[in-house]
């Protein structure tokens, strides 16, 4: 029995894994991962795994980067865990004052958990608490957009609009108002997304005309709507939406928790429209992707509605055991210290043109509706009819062939439906693009034959 073979039937025998049907391993192999350089994972047995979307979209400098290693080493000799009630300490201090500086000005307070739902739950919440404190009671609704994903507990899932994710636990969820995707997949052919995304745009403000009296907060994924197949639209639509919400005196919430640190092209997403939401949701590339960390940025007259004599209950008593965590806090301060000491955003630039360049032949492919990039996030559409656009049955799995076919040729490609895409950490070179996007196009040809 090899090694990996061994583990496989160990886990199996005692761990249930996240978004999995685990019946599937009863014929798509487990894959026990030792340990991870750069861009490549390898196994027990000394297969190779080129890792295109950051396991989950998390790691942005590459698998056991030295510096960051170096950071998490030496907080962990002085200091590994405190609670952040009552406490606090050097990491967490110099982590918040270079937030609040990168952020989107006006961004003044950091509020600290440990997973993006966990931060989308805490801006929920603060967002309800905030008008509670005002004395408008009546304030007790959310808007989100249709094909939105914000999380897996219970009122991240309310916000969001993915069936799969969705569907069973509706009964469990509060009745979030869901407006029609600006997703430009969507748009007439003759229509520029800009022009899609800003005549989609009044479909928001009709709705906010009728409901702002008892909403409290919009949230949105700004630009790019990961989990939905990472569909995307134009920057634009923040604009109108920052807009409206000041004019209706309804909240923003946006959840950069996949596009922050530079994912999209820019730092955050947001900047591209060049807009402050009320709440800021960052999480998975804020340690690089070692460490559980999320962080909720809000505004100073949001905190000042909070801070009161505790008898007047205004207090906002949201907690996690592991808030603010020092080692987790050391990792972000030093994947902070790569995106600013290093030319990270600017390398970014090279790396999205040549993903671009490289995966030009495949735009004629037949069974290709759409290849869509922003930034280091690329994805590709795969669907039965290009003409047409008629998606393959999603009982194919279509999806999941080509997820196959590059475990076998050194590529994690692990797809959402029937969309391959590409998120890889920022230390990919142009030979690696070369070699993920070929393996790619091989995996559509053979999945779509």
């Amino acid at each position: 029995m090899t090694a990996n073979s061994r583990l496989i039937e160990q886990d199996l025998a005692a761990v249930w894994h996240p978004c999995t049907q685990m019946k599937d391993h009863e014929w798509l192999p487990m894959i026990p991962i030792w340990r991870g350089q750069g861009v490549w994972l390898e196994d027990y047995d000394g297969n190779r795994y080129l890792d295109a979307i950051s396991s989950w979209w998390v790691n942005l400098f590459g698998h056991s980067h030295p510096y960051i290693n170096k950071a998490i080493k030496q907080q962990l000799d002085t200091l590994e865990h405190v609670l952040l009630a009552g406490f606090t300490h050097e990491p967490i201090i110099n982590l918040s004052q270079r937030l609040i500086k990168l952020a989107p000005q006006g961004l003044t307070r950091c509020f600290y958990a440990d997973n993006g739902s966990s931060a989308v739950e805490i801006a929920l919440k603060m967002s309800f608490h905030y008008f509670h404190n005002q004395g408008q009671t009546q304030k007790t609704k959310f808007i989100c957009l249709s094909n939105s994903y914000h999380g897996e507990t219970l009122g991240a899932l309310a916000v969001g609009d993915v069936a799969l994710y969705k569907e069973t636990y509706a009964p469990l969820l509060m009745q979030a108002i869901t407006v029609e995707s600006p997703d430009c997949f969507m748009r007439d052919p003759d229509s520029s997304c800009r022009e899609h995304s800003i005549a989609k745009f009044n479909i928001m403000r009709t709705t906010l005309e009728q409901h702002a009296h008892e909403v409290c907060a919009v949230i949105v994924e700004p630009i790019v709507q990961c989990a939905s197949g990472m569909r995307m639209y134009d920057p634009v639509y923040l604009k109108l939406l920052r807009n409206a919400c000041d004019e209706f005196g309804v909240q923003l919430i946006v959840d950069e928790v996949a596009t922050g640190f530079g994912r999209t092209g820019s730092l955050f997403a947001c900047e591209q429209a060049n807009i402050t939401p009320d709440y800021l949701c960052l999480g998975k590339g804020l340690t690089g992707g070692y460490l559980p960390l999320s962080v909720v940025m809000t505004k100073e007259v949001i905190y000042q509605a909070f801070y009161a004599d505790f008898k007047t209950l205004k207090a906002f008593l949201h907690s996690h055991s592991y808030t603010g965590n020092p080692l987790a806090c050391a990792a972000a301060n030093a994947t902070l210290d790569l995106l600013e000491q290093t030319p990270a955003l600017a390398h970014n630039a090279h790396l999205s043109k040549h993903m671009h360049d490289t995966i030009e032949p495949l735009r004629d492919h037949p069974h290709v509706a759409e290849i869509r990039q922003r930034g280091m996030i690329l994805a590709i559409e795969m669907v039965k009819d290009k003409q047409t656009r008629e998606p393959y049955p999603w009982q194919e799995r279509r999806g999941l062939r080509v997820y196959e076919y590059g475990l076998k040729h050194q590529m994690l490609l692990r797809p959402l439906g029937n969309v391959i895409y590409f998120m890889p950490p920022y230390v990919i070179t142009d030979d690696e693009i070369d070699l993920m996007i070929k393996v790619a196009i091989e995996g559509i040809n053979e999945a779509t034959a």
